[in-house]
């Protein structure tokens, strides 16, 4: 007999002023069900996706989070979408 396990993905999207941007992305990646954050304006205009994998952590975000500090400077207001996957 066999099972096969299907994961199931979910989005969240999450409207936030510019400043608090990058507190919420660093809280989303501690949680570790994320698979990718999408970055956009209010109108829908994509500034930057981030996947997220296992292996990514520490120094390697270093980067990113540099990348969401300089866009949440220059956007007051911002979209942030979370892809999680749920195992069933």
């Amino acid at each position: 007999m066999t099972t096969e396990t299907k994961d199931r993905n979910r989005t969240e999207e999450i409207r936030l002023e510019g400043g608090k941007v990058l507190d919420k992305i660093k809280e989303l990646i501690h949680q570790g069900n994320i698979r990718r954050i999408i970055l956009k304006n209010e109108e829908g205009k994509t500034f930057i996706e981030i996947p997220l994998t296992l292996g990514l952590v520490g120094a390697a975000l270093l980067p990113v989070f540099a990348a969401v500090g300089a866009l949440a400077a220059v956007v007051t207001r911002m979209v942030i979408v979370v892809e999680k996957t749920e195992e069933p």
